[in-house]
């Protein structure tokens, strides 16, 4: 079975899916899932939707064709191949429970992705990589000139389609973000309220938080302020200490993590201004 995604946005309009079903079934398509979104005042629509043929029929002859009726739309859209596995370069510092959390699901084959290399500011994680059979790569940060790090991860990073900062302690560039020209995710924990700085959970213990949580989001030249792709929470307890919230917390991020690596894999994710249109299916 050959199976393909299309993504698409346009202004709202009668008909929409209506036309749009009538086209996979023109073509000869069982249309697998179908998921929609209005944006009520603002007036826009997005859709997301699985198809498959049972001959060999590729993603460009089908965008090719959808062409016509993308026209009448006036809608932006793209058709995938759902079995393209995307290439995925891997920044990291020395917290290795992300690391661990998404090399377990690429080596189990619970992602249709490749990691071609994981590049770190430090020797520490060498190791993991080792044990996965990834290359990793030492690139030396100096706080005085950034540039020197971001010109070698951009030569590395030519052949890949997004990055993934796992616990990545060090703050790209507009420049970098800018050359670079492709998505990067992060994540980050994410307090109520909010302790920056140093020991943000020595600060979250003493003021005795209820709540604690991750959020991963698309980088921009905001540190931590990009479009959110997923958060996770943790109710908190008078019971728990310093190290409890430590390790919730870890737990969080690499779930949060984990959830928008695998939106992203699978075509889920669609930005919209300061936010994202993540999909369900």
């Amino acid at each position: 079975m050959n199976r393909h995604i299309l993504i698409m946005r346009c202004r709202d309009q009668a008909g929409i899916v209506a036309r749009v079903t009538q086209y996979f079934y023109s073509i000869g398509a069982n249309l697998d899932t179908m998921d929609q979104h209005n944006s009520g005042k603002e007036g826009d629509f997005f859709l997301r939707a699985e198809f498959s043929f049972a001959d060999d029929k590729s993603a460009e002859e089908v965008q090719n064709g959808f062409r016509p009726l993308a026209k009448t739309l006036s809608a932006q859209y793209h058709i995938y191949d759902k079995a393209e596995k995307l290439r995925m370069g891997v920044l990291v510092s020395r917290n290795d429970h992300v690391l661990y959390d998404i090399l377990y699901r690429w080596k189990t084959g619970e992602w249709n992705v490749e990691i071609p290399w994981i590049a770190g500011n430090h020797e520490d994680l060498r190791y993991v990589a080792d044990m996965y059979g990834i290359p990793f790569l030492y690139v030396k940060a100096d706080k005085n000139d950034r540039s020197l790090a971001e010109t070698k991860i951009l030569e590395i990073a030519k052949d890949t389609d997004f990055l993934v900062l796992a616990r990545y302690m060090q703050i790209l560039t507009a420049d970098f973000i800018g050359k670079y020209g492709r998505d990067i995710i992060n994540i980050h924990h994410s307090f109520l309220p909010s302790f920056k700085g140093a020991n943000p959970y020595r600060q979250a213990y003493e003021r005795g938080v209820k709540v604690i949580g991750a959020t991963a989001h698309f980088v921009n030249e905001d540190l931590d302020e990009g479009p959110i792709i997923e958060q996770m929470v943790e109710r908190i307890s008078h019971r728990d200490l310093e190290e409890d919230l430590k390790h919730k917390g870890k737990n969080l991020e690499k779930l949060a993590m984990a959830s928008a690596i695998e939106a992203y894999i699978e075509r889920r994710i669609l930005r919209y201004g300061t936010r994202t249109i993540v999909f369900s299916d």
